[in-house]
């Protein structure tokens, strides 16, 4: 019989949450000092409650993660007849079925030659791999000295060590430095400030190449023969929402080809549906040499993470008595791999991919409205991921200071959103954004919904100012 554990009190959670829960990415001053945490007991569909039992719209997916929607009993289920089958086995010199069949599955939706998975149980752990592999490969080839990595400014890839050089945020770096050497950043594609980056031209298509060409500019610069690998995402996540400028990324594969530089698609966010395919480099027409994942693979009913090679980057390792010393205990595990091949049957027979396409637009549309608040500088982003960025004067583009972001974002706004019942992320890892991320599941009434609550509380923001 399951053990019968007494149901808490809110009061009991928050004396238990303030004694001995570290949060992640939080300030704890919030439980040692302040009112406490929002503790989320339930979720249905596109909503979530608390423990007070108040409703809200999950405008986050959770943290970008549950795609398919809150309260999926099939999921539950698969994972539960898996762990009564196989609860556990490394995939270390052995294998189990789950993941077996889970990664031919995804060689399958994976573009081109992505034929070869290699598993993790996160994105920062998928990144690691992806780093640790490139500098692996070369050194196999005979190009040892290619160990550096570029991505760009502002964007969050992990918090490992090495993912942690190649993220782009110096403020989540300074304290754990020195971090891990070779990671190099050129500027993003935030075309709403593309003339701050330095752009001078008129055209959203020179934009793209203009943007792309910085990426063999710091190739050129740091010497072709040092560099392994560029990092991307499809749709660059911190600082709201930055879609690649037309032409970009064919570009970019062309620079990557030119010096034989590996292009990893760093998709921990944008796959599984986020943007309309399983994988975003789909829906933005290029091939990489890695893809990423995590998050949305298994709709956040179990942790899951991995690494799509290409045959190219494999092939040394296929062989002869090489391989790759690498890897973490609970990848690729059976639970996990049990409820990502549901979920993925799930994506198939509501054609969630094919939903995204199709209301997308009505989306940006809605978004769009805000425009007319005197805050609302940018809409941005693209399928069912959008961010807002938010100015103190929109004819000048004038962004708020430090202390003024602090106000309106942690003094006001994220507080407020969450009163007025929708869950999202007001952000200021660069300019101050919201972000939003539903599941893929909402329509147009959810989109008017969380239009309407966002004007309300954007329109107070402003008359506190």
């Amino acid at each position: 019989m399951p053990t019968n554990r007494r149901a808490r009190t809110e009061a009991e959670l928050q004396a238990l949450a303030r004694d001995h829960l570290w949060m992640h990415f939080a300030r704890q001053s919030v439980m040692t000092d302040g009112p406490g945490v929002p503790i989320i007991v339930r979720g249905e569909g596109h909503h979530i409650w608390d423990a007070g039992g108040k409703r809200y719209i999950d405008g986050l997916s959770g943290l970008f993660v549950v795609n398919a929607g809150h309260g999926r009993t099939r999921l539950a289920d698969a994972g539960a007849r898996q762990a009564e089958q196989l609860a556990f086995f490394p995939i270390w010199s052995y294998a189990h079925p789950a993941a077996i069949e889970l990664a031919a599955r995804l060689a399958h939706l994976a573009p081109g030659d992505l034929d070869h998975v290699f598993f993790s149980t996160g994105g920062g752990e998928a990144v690691e791999t992806a780093f640790k592999l490139a500098k692996h490969y070369f050194k196999l080839v005979g190009k040892p000295g290619k160990h550096k990595v570029i991505s760009r400014a502002i964007a969050y890839h992990g918090t490992p060590q090495g993912a942690l050089a190649i993220t782009g945020l110096p403020g989540m770096k300074q304290m754990f430095e020195p971090i891990t050497p070779g990671g190099f950043r050129v500027p993003n594609t935030n075309r709403y400030r593309a003339a701050e980056a330095g752009f001078t031209g008129t055209t959203d298509d020179e934009f793209g190449v203009w943007a792309a060409d910085r990426i063999e500019e710091m190739i050129l610069f740091e010497g072709p023969d040092t560099v392994a690998a560029v990092f991307l995402e499809p749709v660059q996540n911190s600082g709201g929402c930055f879609p690649p400028p037309p032409g970009y990324f064919a570009r970019v594969r062309e620079i990557c080809d030119r010096h034989d530089v590996l292009l990893v698609s760093d998709e921990v966010i944008c796959a599984f549906g986020r943007i309309g395919e399983t994988f975003a480099c789909t829906a933005y027409g290029y091939q990489p040499d890695m893809i990423t994942f995590a998050k949305a693979a298994t709709s956040g009913y179990a942790p899951l993470g991995g690494t799509i090679v290409s045959e190219r980057i494999y092939e040394p390792f296929a062989h002869g008595d090489v391989s790759f010393p690498h890897g973490y205990t609970f990848a690729g595990h059976p639970v996990s791999a049990a409820v990502a091949l549901e979920n993925l049957d799930i994506f198939e027979e509501e054609r969630l991919n094919e939903r995204v396409r199709e209301n997308s637009p009505a989306f940006r549309a809605t978004l769009a409205k805000l425009t007319d608040l005197p805050i609302v500088g940018d809409v941005r982003g693209d399928g069912y991921f959008f961010g807002i960025e938010l100015v103190k004067d929109k004819a000048t583009r004038e962004t708020f200071d430090a202390d003024e972001s602090e106000r309106l974002l942690r003094g006001f706004l994220s507080t407020a959103l969450y009163d007025a019942g929708l869950y999202c992320r007001a952000d200021d890892r660069g300019d101050p954004v919201v972000q939003l991320a539903p599941p893929l599941t909402i329509g147009q009434t959810e989109f008017d919904e969380i239009e309407q609550i966002l004007r309300g509380v954007l329109s107070e923001a402003w008359t506190r100012l």
